[in-house]
């Protein structure tokens, strides 16, 4: 039944567009997807029905994408009707599989798209093929890898090693702050070609290169999510990203020719690093001494809240709660949910 209201959710909002008011993502397919995934399918219908008044219709295409032109288009979003149906046409006419393979590596060097949306929601809509290929889920794949064409957004270059290898917590506090930090992303991702650190630390993708990039990368998505916890105050809800955008890499990859495993990591840790390098603060607060409440009461909050970028942070913290089993990360599910239902 859950998976049907999932299918049901990705169907209400098929004819929406990816964004409203310019630049703002539709999140109502992540959130879905999150809150089903966690035993709130019930609360789906409900959820969305709040967040209705921000849909806006899909956009209508200008000018067909044909499959050998994709470059022009690419990063333009006043295309992004054209690559809806562009990718209408692509999952149509093969496996989803392939599609993504193929696309992939055309769109991991823009991983910063909509704010790391792209890929983020691309990443949900893996997750839920992953567990059951139906036309709505392939369908939502298409519109997830839509968004990313149509915002694709480079990020400053990585430098050429080699560089010390680290922790991806101390890699994390290395990160430098770009020096501008009044306005939006886009204009302090633009900042990272200034900083003459950038393309070291960029570069620098943190772990053992004798470990699987799964591992590695699974390690820069706990860093960034413990890292919320005391840094997130500055910049609740932007700051989620360094820890969604990596773990929607990492919930692909099982969906992608383990030749891709290797750059995809790469473009995680840049993701992660540049989404701290614009928004993370100098100083550290320290967590409160008693763990949180368990995750699942600190879902149930978030879901409470309305708000979707804390249904996607405690999603993804709870990955990484499954991994290691600290207790600290209930500490920062709860002071987390708070800040960001309060930004």
């Amino acid at each position: 039944m859950l998976n049907s209201v999932l299918d049901e959710a990705y169907e209400r909002v098929r004819h929406t567009g990816p964004e409203r008011d310019g630049w703002l993502s539709n999140h109502v397919p992540m959130a879905a997807e999150a809150l089903v995934r966690h035993g709130h399918g019930r609360a789906v219908h409900r959820w969305i029905d709040a967040y209705a008044d921000r849909l806006e219709e899909r956009p209508r295409g200008i000018r067909r994408i044909a499959p050998a032109e994709w470059r022009d288009p690419l990063g333009d979003p006043v295309r992004s009707g054209d690559w809806l149906d562009f990718f209408d046409r692509e999952l149509a006419g093969e496996p989803w599989r392939d599609v993504l393979a193929r696309w992939w590596p055309r769109l991991l060097p823009g991983i910063a798209a909509g704010a790391t949306h792209g890929v983020i929601r691309v990443g949900h809509a893996v997750r839920a093929l992953l567990d059951a290929e139906t036309g709505p889920r392939v369908t939502e794949l298409g519109h997830g890898l839509a968004y990313w064409a149509a915002r694709w957004q480079p990020l400053a270059p990585p430098g050429a090693g080699p560089y010390p290898v680290t922790d991806a917590r101390s890699a994390l506090d290395a990160v430098p702050r770009v020096p501008d930090q009044r306005f939006g992303i886009r204009s302090r991702l633009a900042q990272l070609a200034d900083l003459t650190r950038w393309p070291a630390v960029a570069a620098a993708v943190p772990g053992d290169a004798a470990d699987d990039a799964s591992t590695r990368l699974a390690a820069v998505v706990d860093a960034a999510v413990q890292r919320h916890g005391t840094h997130g105050y500055a910049a609740p809800v932007m700051l989620v990203h360094a820890a969604t955008a990596p773990n929607a890499v990492l919930r692909t990859l099982p969906a992608l020719p383990p030749a891709l495993w290797r750059p995809s990591l790469a473009a995680a840790w840049a993701a992660t690093a540049a989404v701290t390098a614009a928004y993370a603060p100098v100083e550290a607060r320290a967590l409160p001494p008693a763990a949180g409440p368990e995750l699942g009461e600190a879902m149930a909050r978030a879901l409470d809240t309305g708000d979707a970028h804390a249904i996607k942070f405690i999603d993804t913290l709870s990955d990484a709660y499954a991994r290691s089993g600290d207790p600290v990360l209930r500490a920062v599910a709860a002071r987390s949910v708070e800040q960001i239902a309060a930004d």
